[in-house]
């Protein structure tokens, strides 16, 4: 599979590295100098210097055939943008974007850039996982479908005990 990642940070450069030891072609791009050289000196021929939100830039490291896009930035609207740019004008069907900010995830969501990866609210779903408020453990979240799965212990010879969860009235 063919990958373009844009942004060289800790993000970029470790999916980098994993994504290359599972024998993807791989190429990043970096708009910091210094950031550039260290990656540089151990993906070597995978980094490409320049700004990611230019269209000579991206085209220049293959956007036409990338398989994935992932934009890890550090800033919002340049993730955004370099979303947006993959699937309208290049056609990527799979684009992957960071949301630094948890405030602008609602933005990435209306302008259709899914999955938008933010580290705060994986964090957040873990905890609410991990620690189960009012009995409920939570399973699944289907968010297209505005559902979720939860495990709820009912205590013998309550309302709800022996009885089917259509039937309860939720």
């Amino acid at each position: 599979m063919y990958i373009l990642i844009v942004g060289a940070g800790k993000v970029g450069w470790n999916l980098a590295r994993e994504l290359v030891e599972k024998e993807h072609e791989v190429i990043v791009i970096e708009s910091s100098r210094r950031c550039y050289e260290v990656v540089e000196e151990e993906l070597e021929h995978s980094i490409q210097y320049g700004d990611g939100t230019e269209l000579w830039v991206l085209e220049r490291a293959g956007i036409e055939r990338a398989d994935l896009v992932i934009a890890v930035t550090g800033d919002d609207e340049d993730n955004i943008l370099i979303s947006q740019m993959a699937r309208e004008k290049y056609g990527v069907e799979r684009v992957v974007a960071r949301c630094n900010n948890p405030r602008n995830l609602q933005h990435f969501e209306l302008l259709g850039i899914k999955p938008a990866v933010s580290a705060t609210d994986l964090i957040l779903r873990l905890i609410e996982h991990e620690v189960p408020k009012y009995g409920l453990v939570h399973l699944l979240d289907l968010k297209e479908e505005r559902l979720e799965i939860i495990e709820m212990e009912v205590e013998e010879g309550s309302h709800a005990d022996g009885v089917q969860v259509a039937d309860l009235g939720l």
